[in-house]
C-alpha cells in the first residue's frame, strides 16, 4: 500500500467514526442501525468513501459493479461511474415487474428477498463486485451472490463500509475477497 493510499484510508475511516449515526433498537429491539446518512451528506466524506470502494473494486478486477437495495445503490452507482463501469441494481422483492429471479434470505431481525430481472441481462462470465453499506449476518450478500451466479456471473468480491463483527457474516460468504472500509 502506498503512503497516499494509507493516508486516504485513515481519512475515510476517521470520517466514518465522526459521522456515522448509531441508532439503538432499530428496526427491531437489540439491533443497532448504523446510519450512513450523515457520511453521505458530507461531500468530502462521500468522496473519500467512494474513492476507497473504487480502489477495492479495481483490485478485485471488477467488470461490473452491483449495489444492493437501497443504501448499496448509492455507493455502487458512484463507484461504477468513477470506474466507467455499468451498474447492476439488485432490488428488494416486489420492486421489479416479472419475470424475475428471486432469492430469499434471513436477516438478524427477520427475513427478506432480493430480485433481478430474468430477461434483458447477460451476466455470463462477468466479474461483478457487490457493494453494500453494512455486512451483518451475511444473508443479503449471500442472496445477491446466489442471484448473480444463478445468472452466470462471477462474484469477484464484496466491498462494504461497515461490518458487525459479532454476527460473523463474513463466514457465510462464498470464497471471494471481502473489503471492509472501516477495518484498520
Amino acid at each position: 500500500m502506498t503512503d497516499h493510499h494509507t493516508t486516504r484510508r485513515t481519512q475515510v475511516q476517521e470520517a466514518l467514526r465522526q459521522k456515522t449515526r448509531s441508532v439503538p433498537n432499530f428496526p427491531a429491539p437489540g439491533v443497532i442501525f448504523e446510519d450512513l446518512t450523515p457520511v453521505l451528506a458530507d461531500a468530502e466524506a462521500l468522496q473519500l468513501l467512494v474513492d476507497d470502494l473504487a480502489a477495492a473494486a479495481t483490485t478485485m478486477r471488477a467488470e461490473l459493479i452491483s449495489g444492493l437495495d437501497a443504501r448499496g445503490f448509492l455507493l455502487a452507482s458512484a463507484v461504477a461511474y468513477k470506474l466507467g463501469l455499468g451498474l447492476l441494481a439488485i432490488r428488494k422483492k416486489g420492486k421489479l415487474p416479472p419475470p424475475v429471479i428471486t432469492k430469499e434470505y434471513a436477516l438478524e431481525y427477520g427475513s427478506a428477498a432480493l430480485e433481478l430481472p430474468r430477461n434483458g441481462l447477460d451476466l455470463t462470465g462477468k466479474k461483478i463486485v457487490l457493494i453494500d453499506d453494512v455486512l451483518a449476518t451475511g444473508g443479503t450478500l449471500l442472496a445477491a451472490h446466489d442471484l448473480i451466479t444463478d445468472m452466470g456471473g462471477i462474484v469477484a468480491g464484496y466491498a462494504v463500509v461497515l461490518e458487525v463483527t459479532g454476527l460473523n457474516g463474513r463466514d457465510r460468504l462464498p470464497d471471494a475477497p471481502l473489503y471492509v472500509v472501516s477495518e484498520p
